[in-house]
């Protein structure tokens, strides 16, 4: 959420804003509200005040003087009623609108209309060149009997899937590796909910407008996180932090879960866009200091690719556009890994940063230590790693000619020292 001061300072600015992202609120409308409310609630607190200086004049007074300012006060409460009536009515529309406002895109975001227009910053490593014919990541499941897409489906419907054997070891080396790096890196490690209540979804920026890709329990008014960026962003939301405190830095690992509404037909092959899957994601709650955002920007963005150059995945690097950033977005990096089935980049990882629209939208605040004076957190996160989107780099370019696939040296470890998949 905007601070409301922001947006009555440079209103065209956060028209423009909201057009560039997609998100086009009526911020006139907002501002009439606003002006409303403002109005209202300085005639009550005068209205308030003046209640306040009669009634004490009450007792001190007699005859028609008294009647006189107890009809007075009466009047006073009864147009006093009206008013919060008038609030009431208002508030709600108000808020509504509020939660509508985009962030502004921070200046050296890419104006574009959409993940086409996301400009590359730097590629990295190098992409494999087959001497035989690969194959894809499903036919090595299928070879592998590692992958089983088509009984995914028959249990649970389209975009599901089970992982067999080496298949699931994989997955969760994986993860696992994952987990061990950013906690080495002085991550503190979560097992988190993923059913949220409404609060934590409207408080990271994710209702309204994400309802429709959301799972809702709606008999327990739950809904099923899509990324454990909710529960570990919104851990200590209503809260007022120690400054000693910050920054935090977390990372989760948790299923995950979205409906991909809209998405029929796109990304439907194989274990690319799924209903469910498993991630490592870090989140950082910091001081309200845009320099400070920047570091730590690169900093989540830096433990991504550190995981990517483990892995030996050749990998680039885009700043996103401003047609493809969230409402809350002021600024997003993702990692978009080579995939050789789908023929280029292609995301893996988002690392987004926030300033404080998520931590107005939680109430998530600081006790400055010199003013004394509470102050909004910044938030950002990213994706460690995701599976099992990730498996299809890994089978694809570590498969050999003879079908089987070379476990990655850094996941080795995880799968008792095995080198290769080869099929039982």
């Amino acid at each position: 959420m905007i601070d409301i001061k922001q947006i009555r300072e440079n209103p065209q600015g956060f028209k423009e804003a909201g057009r560039a992202k997609g998100f086009d609120v009526d911020i006139d409308h907002l501002l009439e509200l606003d002006a409303k409310l403002q109005q209202h609630k300085k005639q009550l607190q005068d209205m308030g005040a003046e209640k306040n200086t009669l009634g004490k004049s009450i007792p001190k007074l007699t005859g028609e003087k008294k009647n006189y300012v107890i009809g007075h006060l009466s009047i006073l409460k009864k147009n006093e009623a009206k008013l919060e009536d008038e609030v009431k009515k208002i508030q709600p529309t108000f808020d509504e609108l509020m939660m509508q406002v985009a962030q502004p895109a921070d200046d050296d975001v890419p104006l574009g209309k959409d993940d086409t227009q996301n400009v590359e910053i730097r590629k990295e490593g190098q992409i494999r060149r087959f001497d035989f014919e690969p194959k894809d990541h499903v036919q090595l499941g299928r070879d592998l009997d590692i992958i089983d897409i088509e009984r995914g489906v028959k249990l649970a419907g389209t975009r599901n899937y089970l992982l067999k054997g080496d298949g699931a070891m994989l997955h969760w080396a994986v993860l696992r590796f994952a987990m061990d790096y950013m906690v080495g890196r002085g991550y503190v490690p979560m097992s988190v909910p993923v059913l949220m209540k409404d609060e934590a979804m409207r408080g990271t920026g994710y209702y309204p407008g994400a309802e429709e890709q959301t799972y809702r329990m709606e008999r327990d008014e739950l809904n099923l996180a899509g990324t454990a960026e909710v529960p570990l962003t919104a851990y200590r939301m209503g809260e007022i932090l120690r400054a000693e405190e910050l920054p935090l830095r977390y990372v989760g690992l948790s299923s995950c879960f979205r409906r991909e509404a809209g998405a029929a037909g796109k990304d439907t092959y194989g274990l690319y866009r799924l209903h469910q899957f498993d991630k490592v994601e870090q989140v950082v709650i910091c001081e309200n200091d845009a320099e400070q955002s920047r570091r730590f920007h690169d900093e989540i963005l830096a433990n991504a690719e550190a995981v990517m150059q483990a892995l030996e995945l050749p990998y680039r690097v885009v700043n996103v556009c401003t047609g493809d950033l969230g409402r809350g977005q002021a600024k997003k990096f993702d990692i978009e890994a080579w995939m050789p089935s789908r023929g280029g980049y292609c995301e893996t990882h988002s690392a987004s940063k926030f300033y404080d629209f998520q931590a107005r939208r939680m109430n998530l605040r600081y006790k400055d230590p010199a003013t004394k004076k509470n102050i909004f957190c910044h938030t950002l996160n990213n994706t460690v790693i995701a599976s099992p989107r990730i498996l299809i780099p890994l089978l694809e370019l570590y498969q050999n000619a003879d079908g089987s696939v070379t476990i990655p040296q850094a996941l080795r470890p995880y799968m008792g020292g095995k080198e290769k998949i080869t099929r039982p």
